[in-house]
């Protein structure tokens, strides 16, 4: 079974309080990844609580962002018209329930062959979710298509993406361009 990860492609990082350009431009091609993945797709969502600014990422990152309930949680229209599940949840960086369903599913439902993440953002929480999948599943290939995801800046994309490299995680550019 293939797997593909939707990572946090929500409101508040597309347009939203923490949106960037760079983020709004690859939503079609996220749309795109989706439509044509032959395999199981998964979704997950940045989520906090009206805590935020209280917690130690608020006090890091003092920007209200995808607080539950509010429009900037929720998944960017375009994904969530694709989206046929429910997202996953994850009130950290990483998603430490993403990797127990996903090894659960390698044990008992058979091999996962390959793990693909795209979405925002790539220098937090594409590179956390990539690293403790690789943890959890280290003989399953954990690829990133860098044309599908966005960072913070453009900078801090690039050196997401080489860290990842060095980590093993395979690093894709499947652009037109």
């Amino acid at each position: 079974m293939k797997v593909l990860v939707v990572i946090d492609m929500q409101n508040d990082f597309v347009d939203g309080a923490l949106g960037t350009a760079e983020a709004q431009a690859i939503v079609p091609r996220v749309c795109e990844k989706i439509r044509g993945f032959d395999g199981l797709v998964l979704y997950t969502r940045d989520t906090h609580g009206t805590d935020y600014l209280q917690t130690q990422e608020g006090r890091q990152l003092p920007v209200e962002h995808c607080i539950k309930g509010t429009h900037g949680h929720e998944l960017c229209p375009d994904i969530a018209a694709l989206c046929t599940g429910t997202p996953i949840d994850k009130p950290t960086f990483g998603s430490k329930g993403l990797a127990e369903v996903l090894a659960a599913r390698h044990r008992y439902e058979g091999p996962v062959e390959s793990i693909t993440l795209v979405g925002l953002c790539t220098d937090i929480c594409v590179i956390s979710n990539a690293l403790l999948l690789k943890a959890f599943l280290p003989e399953v290939p954990i690829i990133v298509d860098a044309s599908c995801c966005a960072g913070v800046t453009p900078e801090s994309h690039r050196r997401a993406l080489e860290c990842m490299k060095v980590c093993q995680i395979v690093i894709e550019n499947n652009a037109a361009d």
